[in-house]
């Protein structure tokens, strides 16, 4: 009688567990396919958040950070997240014109970034330089500016994103731009010929480059510390252009139609803190925008640094970014 009356004090104690389990609150974060992936941060964040909220972390992942304000300019009010993680600074102004973000309501400051910060909606995670990546064993001699690799007929061959679904295809579309001005047309037209491909997400550009499909991809300047730190591979590098680089800082948002209001102002908060900022550099190979207590690891140390940082405002994106991108298809599509 004993043994049964405590096999069922047991069951009940499980069934109690697992409803409880069940019964934990669920924070729906969209991402980039390769935040949330294999080689990505997002299962450490993961396991950091939930260690605090009592709940439980839902990725959704779109390609790239382009194809993430595809799906929520297709989801309207309608969407299922929380909380929308990845989206790059150059897509503020149109991800803000969608009407479903709420504003943080955050005081965001001490930031490690080179530029002042003052949106009320989006709160910034991490950043870097756009940057050209090549195989120095294969490349010992790379452009010094982006005028020699784009007007030398017999330059390196590239793989590029296409700058209508990813956040690195979109910052080259910007920093042609940049530095061509009304003549970037002419400037696209001339690189052409040795474009191996545009793919749709970084992750494929750089997997092509990888297996020698061309000399260089477009990147960042902190890819190389991938291949430092885990690889212990040295002979992957960016170049440094004279005109100066494009920067890229990647944005979170709270969604006005949230299920979960509370935790995603947990989470938007934790995207600050130390447990969030200190898996950025060697999880997502970016630069954090609150330097961890430990710093920098050493793999980013000896890392080439831009002399200029080039940056639209987000309003200037919205603005021109449909003409711009005429102009790269015009160029590059016949």
């Amino acid at each position: 009688m004993l043994r049964r009356t405590l096999l069922t004090l047991a069951s009940l104690a499980l069934a109690a567990n697992a409803a409880f389990a069940q019964s934990k609150p669920v924070l729906t974060v969209y991402t980039y396919g390769s935040f949330a992936g294999k080689y990505g941060p997002g299962k450490t964040v993961k396991e950091r958040f939930e260690a605090t909220c009592g709940c439980e972390l839902t990725w959704v992942t779109a390609e790239d950070a382009g194809s993430l304000v595809g799906r929520l300019r297709l989801e309207g009010t309608g969407t299922k997240a929380d909380v929308v993680l990845g989206l790059d600074v150059n897509l503020a102004a149109e991800a803000k014109a969608l009407d479903v973000f709420a504003p943080h309501g955050m005081v965001v400051k001490d930031l490690a970034l080179p530029i002042a910060w003052s949106d009320d909606t989006f709160i910034p995670f991490d950043w870097g330089y756009y940057a050209f990546v090549y195989d120095s064993d294969k490349l010992p001699n790379p452009p010094k500016s982006l005028k020699e690799l784009v007007e030398n007929p017999n330059g390196p061959k590239v793989v590029l994103q296409d700058p209508r679904t990813s956040a690195p295809g979109l910052g080259l579309l910007l920093w042609m731009q940049k530095v061509y001005g009304d003549k970037t047309g002419e400037a696209w037209s001339q690189l052409k010929p040795r474009i191996v491909t545009f793919t749709k997400g970084w992750s494929e550009a750089y997997g092509l480059f990888l297996k020698g499909e061309a000399d260089m991809v477009m990147s960042y300047t902190t890819s190389p510390a991938y291949h430092i730190a885990v690889e212990k591979k040295s002979n992957y590098k960016a170049a440094i252009f004279s005109e100066g680089h494009y920067m890229q800082v990647e944005i979170a948002g709270m969604t006005r139609t949230t299920r979960q209001p509370e935790l995603a102002k947990k989470f938007m908060a934790f995207l600050l803190s130390e447990p969030f900022q200190s898996a950025m550099p060697e999880g997502n190979w970016m630069l954090p925008v609150k330097t961890p207590a430990a710093g920098l690891p050493a793999a980013f140390k000896d890392l080439a640094q831009p002399q200029k940082a080039l940056l639209f405002t987000p309003e200037e994106v919205l603005q021109n970014r449909r003409a711009f991108t005429d102009t790269w298809l015009n160029a590059t599509a016949r």
